[in-house]
């Protein structure tokens, strides 16, 4: 496995362009026999089939996600990234790698009943691939009982498991809003309508979603991440634009805080006089764990690592595509204890000791689930 994550980090690829990627995930996956669907749907998606030998059974889907980030390697590793702003910093070089050692035991070890379907998946970093899949058609052509993923945490110490049941990750909304004012010689604003002064004046007022809109024992959080306006030192510009995220750990608040973030964009709009338009670039559900699969995963991995290194794991306000696969069907997401920085630093590299236990867990598993 650590040969298969170094290479695949060294020569790391953007969302639906994991061309490399996925070839070397299907050749590997073919010489093993395992049945491989490549491109699927038209995307760089590696679907890999494992029938076991004991007749028809309960079907499950593991689920690796394989794109890189779009940001520069900073390490000095001797695999570091052979391209330009393009980088494995989230550890999905290792996640491929672990699924790819599942699937070359279970095809060695085919003494289960049931079928075990691979899923290597393209584009999560975009919170695009999950939902691409499943509307070509994932589970229809794949039918899954059940899905199972797992992610790196260095919030997780090393040699240890966490689980949660009910939302681990958060879900997440990214908006920009477009102010239109009317610009002017910076000594006449009263000729303007100031986008600075409402987008200021915006920004204040969202910070009452959270604390006066989102119920306290919910959890949510909105943060302003750019503001660009103007380009001269003596000039009132005509327009602003201001881009953000949400994230919130249920789909209550997400359907609050949103409601609450375009009506107070309207009530700006009246208040100043002026155009405020709310554009919803991009949303994803939070990561909802189901109670009796989370229960599988907790003992899958007391059997792998022992019952006291399973630990209860701390929802994070990240997100994570799989939330569309675990909307769509029972399932856990799982957090492998990591060594190492956090995920998107520009020094992060994967802990390949980690390795084996994340790929254990997962036969685990399938030992449990289909014998």
């Amino acid at each position: 496995m650590q040969a298969w994550r170094r290479d695949i980090h060294r020569h790391p690829e953007l969302g639906f362009k994991e061309h490399r990627t996925a070839a070397k995930v299907a050749e590997l996956l073919q010489s093993w026999g395992v049945a491989v669907e490549a491109e699927f749907g038209g995307t760089t998606a590696v679907i890999g089939t494992l029938r076991g030998t004991r007749g028809a059974g309960p079907t499950l889907g593991l689920r690796a996600d394989m794109d890189a980030l779009p940001m520069q390697e900073k390490g000095s590793a001797e695999y570091r990234s052979v391209h330009d702003n393009v980088f494995h910093g989230c550890g999905h070089d290792g996640h491929t790698a672990i699924l790819l050692g599942v699937a070359k035991h279970l095809a060695a070890h085919r003494d289960f009943q049931g079928t075990v379907h691979f899923i290597f998946q393209p584009a999560e970093e975009t919170l695009r691939g999950g939902s691409e899949l499943i509307r070509l058609g994932l589970f229809d052509r794949y039918p899954c009982g059940e899905v199972y993923a797992l992610h790196n945490n260095n919030c997780i110490p090393a040699g240890k498991v966490g689980v949660r049941s009910g939302a681990i990750l958060s879900a997440c909304d990214l908006f920009r809003i477009h102010i239109q004012g009317v610009g002017s010689h910076a000594a006449m604003p009263h000729k303007s309508i100031d986008p600075i002064v409402v987008g200021t004046a915006l920004v204040q007022a969202l910070q009452s979603v959270v604390s006066r809109n989102v119920d306290p024992l919910d959890t949510a959080v909105l943060s302003i991440c750019q503001f660009h306006a103007g380009s001269a030192i003596n000039v009132i510009a005509d327009s602003a634009q201001l881009e953000g995220t949400l994230r919130t750990l249920s789909r209550q608040a997400q359907t609050v805080a949103l409601e609450r973030l375009r009506g107070i964009c309207d009530g700006i709009a009246a208040t100043y006089g002026c155009g405020v338009r709310f554009e919803h670039l991009l949303s994803s559900p939070p990561t909802i764990n189901t109670e009796a699969e989370t229960e599988v995963v907790r003992r899958a991995a007391a059997a792998v690592v022992g019952a006291d290194k399973v630990v209860q794991a701390e929802p994070l306000m990240a997100s994570e595509d799989f939330a569309f696969m675990l909307e769509q069907r029972p399932g856990s997401y799982f957090f492998l204890g990591h060594d190492g920085l956090t995920c998107h630093h520009p020094e992060f590299d994967f802990d390949d000791s980690s390795a084996a236990t994340g790929a254990a867990v997962f036969v685990e598993i399938v030992r449990q689930r289909l014998g």
